[in-house]
């Protein structure tokens, strides 16, 4: 059953945004949660509906906010075994294989790392970010591997999430591309959004969506015979953004090896090495990995940073690529 709140707006209140208002009221929902019950048509200043977060309200005015009652569906345990890098009474950090969806969604409730997660540690996970995704702090695409910070209790949570937002934590990722980037060493720095065509997939926009930004530098180019140009490239994200290195390398001109998104289709090769060949059929995904991961301490207030080794589909690319340039 669906439920009502009312609150009357204060002198304080006057011209304050929807959000703000309701982010004070309601303590224990998030802003993007907040949010969701605005657009969703779910609020109402003095009887009429209203949709926009950034709506001014008035003292004196009547705001009633609608809760509906989600139907909750419960995590199923999921047995796997996870690869643990360090592990403290705030924190886990975990080496998330490619093929490993972080946390439930359409199409995906059982087996993800956050089913993964409640098998192995239950309970003892932080809350703050749903029912659906304890312990989720952030997250990196199903198809990419990598490292990520697990938080085990609420105060470790808000801690992590507010040095993500203030994008004091510092992301290395490394990648194989298709040819060389120009200039070899970047910056990429544009909004990200929604594709119109395409809604699963985000597009590099002038206009519209959220600021992202990305630095790089190219490793290594390979210019082997019979095996098309490929640069090895670290990336350092300073924001977060969905798919964030994947759509800037396609604004740049290039992709990933094995991104079956925003990569290469149909892929036709006139004369190809045969092990060059088997190792790209091989990748599990695309060749992209979250190697380090910096931060603070959410309670020891120590700078820390940890690194994650290659998998083995990216490792034996790689080394094959160096023994045929060597």
């Amino acid at each position: 059953m669906n439920k009502t709140t009312t609150f009357f707006a204060e002198n304080k209140d006057n011209n304050l945004r929807l959000d703000k208002f309701l982010t004070a009221k309601l303590k224990n929902f998030t802003r993007s949660q907040i949010k969701k019950i605005i657009t969703s048509a779910n609020v109402k200043i003095n009887n009429r509906i209203v949709t926009s977060a950034s709506e001014k309200i008035k003292k004196g005015s009547k705001i009633n906010v609608e809760i509906k009652k989600s139907k909750t569906q419960k995590l199923k345990p999921f047995k796997l075994s996870l690869d643990i890098i360090f592990e403290d009474q705030d924190i886990i950090i975990l080496n998330k294989p490619s093929g490993l969806t972080v946390h439930p969604g359409a199409g995906n409730f059982e087996k993800t790392l956050v089913n993964a997660l409640v098998y192995k540690y239950k309970n003892n996970l932080s809350d703050i970010n749903s029912e659906l995704r304890p312990g989720i702090v952030h997250r990196i695409d199903k198809n990419t591997s990598g490292i990520l910070v697990i938080a085990k209790n609420n105060f470790a949570h808000s801690d992590l999430g507010k040095q993500f937002s203030n994008h004091t934590i510092k992301r290395k990722y490394q990648c194989l591309i298709w040819g060389v980037i120009r200039p070899l060493n970047g910056r990429i720095e544009t909004l990200i959004t929604r594709n119109k065509k395409n809604r699963q997939l985000m597009m590099a926009s002038d206009i519209n969506g959220k600021k992202a930004v990305t630095n790089y530098k190219t490793l290594k180019v390979f210019n082997i015979k019979d095996v098309p140009k490929i640069s090895l490239l670290e990336c350092e994200l300073e924001t977060g953004r969905t798919h964030q290195i994947r759509v800037h390398l396609k604004y740049k001109g290039t992709s990933i090896l094995g991104d079956e998104q925003y990569g290469r289709k149909n892929l036709k090769f006139k004369k190809i090495k045969d092990d060059f060949l088997k190792k790209l059929l091989n990748l599990n995904g695309q060749a992209l990995h979250a190697k380090t991961l910096e931060f603070t301490h959410p309670t020891k207030k120590k700078w820390v940073n940890f690194e994650s080794k290659l998998p083995i589909d990216f490792k034996k690319m790689l080394e094959l690529l160096n023994n045929l340039s060597s």
